[in-house]
């Protein structure tokens, strides 16, 4: 089982002007220990679970650049990006970018979003959830035409919700054939673009786990898809103590996860104060007791 981390509050101690050394701290840190992924929340104010608007929230790519100068190893990623916040083209700019700057470790994690306040609060257009999910999938097939051959597939594409006369592409990514798409989300409507379209989807660990993993697989069938192909990750909050002491109950956790057939299990830090303190003692007591477990890794 790979084990990644996700940057989910900001709360820390020393507050703005300690946030850019903790930020390369954890990526430091994170990268040594062995973590396979560090991921960001892509939003502009920080969500109810972790204090509400009040709270400090980093913008997401802005974040994961700094994470991507101070690491060599791990992935990169959007956790995930809400795609009413980008034109598709300005999202394939700079998940590319993204990609080129941190030598082909960059990941897309995509969905429809879900924070309603935060978008018309930021005068951010928030259509109907059945229009973002179209508007999903057009972005899913026009980021093709970026990341197609050497400088994008220049032929226009028109669709409902968006309109691109010249996919142009340049520098292209360094992962070829494009960065790996992970979907957020659970629901049929998800699962069937990951079977079209993406690398990896992104669970919540409840117990229709199974279940959703079933109709993933039924799902893939139908587009005809390798279903073993695709990354199957998992986000949970994680919190082992300043002591370690719930360093074995997610143990257990991650293993049970493993036996469903997760491949990587990406732990959200929500508490505030020292978040580094979190990284050393999962990747010192959690990675190697789970790194034989579940699956065989996908190498992205």
């Amino acid at each position: 089982m790979h084990v990644g981390l996700a940057l989910g509050a900001f709360a820390w101690n020393g507050g703005p002007a300690a946030m850019g050394e903790t930020v390369a701290r954890i990526g430091r840190t994170a990268d040594d220990a062995g973590f396979s992924l560090i991921g960001v929340g892509d939003h502009l104010w920080q969500g109810p679970h972790a204090g509400g608007p009040q709270a400090p929230q980093l913008e997401c790519f802005t974040t994961l650049a700094t994470i991507a100068a101070h690491t060599r190893r791990c992935r990169v990623a959007s956790f995930v990006a809400g795609v009413h916040f980008r034109p598709p083209a300005l999202l394939a700019k700079t998940v590319t970018t993204l990609d080129v700057l941190s030598g082909g470790r960059a990941t897309l994690g995509l969905g429809v979003g879900w924070y309603e306040d935060e978008a018309t609060g930021s005068g951010i257009p928030f259509p109907p959830v059945a229009d973002r999910f179209e508007m999903l999938e057009e972005t899913l097939q026009i980021l093709r035409g970026y990341w197609h051959g050497e400088h994008g597939d220049e032929r226009p594409f028109q669709g409902r919700h968006y309109r691109v006369d010249r996919p142009l592409n340049l520098p292209q990514s360094l992962t070829r054939p494009h960065p790996p798409i992970m979907l957020g989300g659970g629901g049929a409507k998800t699962l069937r673009l990951v079977a079209r379209y993406a690398d990896a989807c992104n669970l919540y660990p409840g117990p229709d786990l199974p279940d959703k993993l079933g109709l993933l697989r039924r799902l893939c069938a139908d587009a005809g898809r390798d279903y073993d192909a695709i990354e199957k990750t998992c986000a949970l909050p994680v919190d082992v103590g300043a002591d370690g002491a719930g360093t074995e109950e997610l143990i257990t956790q991650l293993r049970r996860l493993a036996d469903e057939g997760v491949h990587t299990v990406i732990g959200i830090l929500l508490a505030p104060g020292d978040p580094l303190r979190q990284v050393e003692i999962i990747g010192e007591k959690v990675l190697p007791a789970v790194a034989d477990a579940g699956p065989a890794p996908i190498d992205s």
